[in-house]
């Protein structure tokens, strides 16, 4: 009547252990590569305000017309 129970397979609790390690460590490796992106792309993040850029643009100038020869100057 009763029927005996079942015997347990050990080989799946360890098949379901191994694929949640692996996909542990992708999850790891993903959010890692985000997380260092994100602190690259702000370190190097090109910091332009008004004031320095508009500092940039007159020693530009400034640099570029003291490099011109005055015209009709012998050269």
């Amino acid at each position: 009547m009763n029927k005996p129970p079942r015997k347990k397979n050990p080989t799946f609790g360890i098949a379901v252990f191994i694929v949640v390690a692996v996909l542990l460590v992708i999850a790891t490796l993903f959010y890692n590569a985000i997380k260092e992106k994100r602190d690259f792309d702000n370190e190097n993040a090109p910091s332009v305000s008004i004031s320095s850029g508009a500092a940039a643009v007159t020693a530009t100038s400034a640099a570029a017309t003291a490099a011109k020869p005055a015209s009709g100057t012998a050269q």
